[in-house]
């Protein structure tokens, strides 16, 4: 099932319209794949390129997924358990700044990132459905625990479109 339009805030909808299909977990589970070869087709030492000055690395991009991964399963995970407090924002640039990916392996970064989707996944699948209609507050938006899960499904959609089309030329 995919979340209603008011579940989730405006600027979430680019990324929604990106994913095909009705069920979640199996569009999560597919972009893991997905994810997988796209790392993978990057040579070792490709992991610093980036396509323009400003623009963040491969190795940057990856690091960039995984943190917005862990903040919305957080904030999904925290929905689902009924907090009442809103969940903060992050400055994405502040975080990939102070993530240091530049410093580290492309192989270890790809590792981690299946392991954390592995992780995710097993949090949704053990979350009852019941709970996907809970609602929170999470950077000053309200949200579901549904749309969270599509968020984050479409957030990686358009990050792998990006690799593929600025980074795989």
């Amino acid at each position: 099932m995919r979340p209603a339009k008011t579940d989730y805030a405006d600027y979430y909808q680019k990324y929604i319209d990106l994913i095909d299909g009705e069920d979640i977990i199996n569009i999560l589970s597919s972009l893991s794949k997905e994810c997988s070869e796209v790392f993978n087709s990057f040579p070792k030492g490709k992991g610093d390129y980036s396509y323009a000055e400003g623009k963040w690395s491969i190795k940057e991009v990856i690091g960039h997924m995984m943190d917005t991964d862990r903040i919305f399963a957080y904030r999904a995970m925290a929905i689902a358990r009924g907090e009442k407090q809103p969940l903060p924002s992050f400055d994405q640039d502040e975080y990939v700044r102070n993530g240091k990916f530049n410093l580290r392996e492309l192989a270890d970064l790809t590792y981690e990132y299946r392991l954390l989707r592995e992780s995710n996944l097993l949090l949704f699948k053990g979350l009852d459905q019941s709970v996907y209609s809970n609602r929170g507050v999470a950077a000053g938006n309200e949200v579901t625990v549904l749309a969270l899960m599509w968020m984050i499904a479409g957030h990686q959609k358009h990050h792998l479109n990006i690799l593929r089309e600025k980074y795989l030329k």
